[in-house]
């Protein structure tokens, strides 16, 4: 990939794809945020810009206007999909990437910042696999780390990046125009959180989620129903292990495990002044694949399973590992959205 990019050009050749959705009725002064062209019929933006409504209006580039309809959410990954009719023909569809991008890799974020139509913010990529918290009580995995700006009115907007390959033929879809093949969607635009810090959802999300929103109006999440705990120096230290790794099971929710039930910690421990839980699995292992952070066992649940799916989890279980298989249930769905449509920290995250 070329390091000297042209972010004049990479305006150009992308601004026509990105828009303004505001909440029909609200126009300009009450904008919501951004979008982007997923492809021909379809808009990909944040949940939580389309949460008020099921009717959007959409504003191009080019001053054009759309209106259109509000047809899968999903809060556990702030995505939405609107539908939308007759496009203008300037705005071809984005690509989104094959994989999630690299630490150092060049990045643009574009949109409405603040309600300005129209704007590019550059920077690069400062991290991926992390874990976001939501005022929702969760955490979308596998987010987009970024110092390129992100601010109110940027969500739901592309973060783009030279694309650095010859061809598309492993994309997800297709976009309609050589130019527009020269990027790619490496993340939607979320939130900022301090100075230099942005968030956006993976390209390895949008391309697991939006498909099912665009089928069903919802995506079916995996769901092991456990809180976990990171097992720090601290954690393997109050649990008498050799070392920290994996994920403490603090506590299972109730409902058939349909196989081997995981357990959770049957107390606490002190260690400096610390109340730790003790006595659950801890989970290092999913199907073979080695689990050493909530962000890889959320990652591996939302991107690689589907619910009813048996998986084989690897744990340590009073001093002995083993493997036990677990059928995933169906995570349950925040508010009523899909109804109508027929951290971290102290926290503790819910898997």
């Amino acid at each position: 990939m070329k390091s000297d990019i042209d972010y004049e050009q990479l305006y150009e050749e992308v601004i026509p794809s990105v828009v303004s959705v505001y909440t029909a009725g609200r126009g300009p002064m009450g904008g919501a945020g951004s979008g982007f062209v997923y492809d021909r019929h379809h808009v990909v933006t944040n949940e939580h810009v389309v949460r008020s409504g099921d009717v959007v209006e959409l504003r191009f580039s080019d001053s054009q206007w759309r209106e259109g309809e509000v047809i899968g959410v999903d809060a556990y990954t702030d995505l939405a999909v609107i539908r939308v009719g007759n496009l203008p023909e300037a705005a071809l569809a984005l690509p989104v990437a094959t994989e999630n991008p690299k630490p150092g890799r060049p990045v643009a974020a574009l949109g409405n910042p603040m309600g300005l139509d129209g704007s590019i913010s550059v920077g690069i990529v400062s991290g991926s696999n992390r874990s976001m918290p939501t005022s929702g009580g969760f955490a979308i995995p596998d987010v987009v780390q970024t110092d390129a700006p992100i601010n109110p009115g940027n969500s739901g907007g592309p973060l783009v990046a030279l694309n650095g390959r010859d061809d598309f033929d492993g994309a997800k879809h297709e976009a309609t125009d050589d130019r527009r093949r020269s990027y790619e969607v490496v993340g939607v635009n979320r939130a900022r959180q301090g100075d230099n810090i942005g968030f956006a959802v993976s390209p390895a999300i949008v391309s697991r989620v939006v498909p099912g929103l665009i089928e069903d109006g919802f995506y079916r999440h995996s769901y092991l129903r456990t809180r976990t705990l990171d097992v720090t120096p601290t954690v393997a230290r109050a649990n008498r292990l050799d070392e920290p790794r994996g994920v403490l099971v603090v506590d299972v929710a109730a409902g058939p495990t349909g196989g081997d039930a995981l357990r959770g910690s049957r107390y606490t421990r002190t260690v400096r002044g610390q109340e730790v839980p003790v006595g659950g699995d801890v989970i290092v292992g999913i199907n073979g694949r080695a689990v050493n952070s909530h962000e890889q066992l959320m990652h591996y649940l939302i991107t690689e399973t589907r619910p009813s799916e048996p998986v084989e989890i690897d744990v340590l279980r009073d001093g002995d590992e083993v493997t036990l298989e677990v059928v995933l249930g169906e995570r349950p769905t925040p508010g009523d959205r899909r109804s109508r449509r027929s951290g971290r920290g102290e926290r503790i995250p819910i898997d």
